[in-house]
């Protein structure tokens, strides 16, 4: 059994990310929007009606950390600047926004961890 790259977990994880979110009712909008080099992994409408633009972090380890710590300040910028966009685009301006963090952890053939953050960070708008 060859081992899974970086991408395959990536792509577990945002597809995990999804049905949580939709078992918790949330309304998925959009996947991997992209901006110039900006992207944000899932654009979704929660029970409330905000859009919530959550970054999904997986890894199959957290043996150099837990997968939420690597939400980094340049892929929050990255994030911040791929909903602007989004926003604008859809002249949706005005309606309440958050910002979340799915963090995964998926070990081998173990049950995924799946922790959800909400407002994990936020921007002045």
């Amino acid at each position: 059994m060859s081992k899974k790259t970086t991408r395959e977990i990536g792509d577990e994880g945002e597809e995990l990310a999804v049905a949580y979110l939709e078992s918790k009712g949330y309304t998925i909008l959009e996947r991997n929007y992209h901006f110039e080099r900006a992207e944000v992994d899932i654009v979704a409408y929660d029970n409330e009606m905000c859009i919530v633009f959550a970054e999904v972090k997986t890894r199959s380890s957290n043996t150099f950390g837990e997968p939420e710590e690597f939400v980094d300040e340049e892929k929050i910028q990255n994030v911040y600047k791929a909903a602007e966009a989004w926003i604008y685009e859809r002249k949706m301006d005005g309606v309440p926004v958050r910002f979340d963090v799915i963090s995964i952890l998926q070990k081998n053939n173990e049950a995924p961890d799946i922790k959800h953050f909400e407002n994990a960070f936020t921007q002045g708008r």
